[in-house]
């Protein structure tokens, strides 16, 4: 289940790409699959990176370099001009100093590379801030979301660090009331019928991927999709 949409990236054979939070991997494992791309999965937690590692393991052998590693948000161990493209997924969000870590993917992506970041779209988040609302609610888990962004200001402090807009879209039209049921839920959350009943939906259209939902959520993800998805170039020095 990919939020960025890799065919956006326009990337060429030999391209090298920053996939900054990459948690369990997704991003990472679905430029490998695509081939001749490298790609570099980074991420804080250690167990989310094993289980990265344990999917990669799981796919095709690789036609150019994917690998994880683990590391800080605010400072990678990387060069400037580096990547081809950063792709930054559901991570802002988590963030205490966001501004830092926009600063650092600037820094490692080369004049003229793309950028994709993707985070929760705001009014679906803000209803589940409010269902599950309080000491230990959905808004105070460790780290959890620390923000709710306002799309257009997010895309213009992305557009301070040096990048054009190219693009945006909503994603996963389907998962929203699912994040609803468990907020509504939010004791229960994890053992609730409903929430367990709507959890096997997503996980039965994640691996059979049918026409019909395929289609519902085409139609849902402009409306109300979980996610929106901003994409970005950064200038070439002047």
């Amino acid at each position: 289940m990919l939020t960025a949409r890799l065919e956006k990236l326009g990337l060429k054979r030999g391209a090298w790409v920053l996939d900054l939070g990459c948690g369990e991997g997704r991003h990472v494992h679905g430029l490998h699959v695509l081939g001749g791309i490298n790609v570099v999965g980074l991420d804080r937690d250690g167990p989310s990176l094993a289980k990265a590692q344990e999917g990669l393991a799981m796919l095709p052998a690789a036609t150019a370099t994917t690998g994880f590693v683990e590391g800080d948000a605010y400072r990678t161990p990387y060069a400037d001009a580096t990547f081809d493209a950063v792709i930054c997924s559901e991570v802002l969000e988590h963030l205490e100093d966001y501004h830092a870590a926009l600063a650092e993917i600037a820094r490692v992506l080369k004049p003229g590379g793309v950028f994709v970041a993707t985070v929760p779209r705001a009014w679906p988040e803000r209803i589940c801030w409010a269902l599950a609302s309080g000491p230990g609610g959905y808004g105070d888990q460790p780290g959890g979301h620390v923000r709710i962004f306002d799309e257009r200001e997010l895309a213009a402090d992305i557009a301070k660090g040096g990048f054009d807009k190219t693009g945006r879209h909503h994603a996963h039209g389907l998962h929203a009331p699912y994040w609803w049921l468990k907020c509504a839920f939010w004791d229960r959350r994890d053992d609730h019928p409903l929430v367990k009943l709507y959890h096997r939906f997503l996980v039965w259209d994640l691996m059979e991927r049918p026409w019909l939902t395929r289609a519902l959520d085409a139609v849902a993800s402009p409306v109300m999709g979980k996610s929106v998805a901003l994409y970005f170039r950064k200038r070439a020095a002047a």
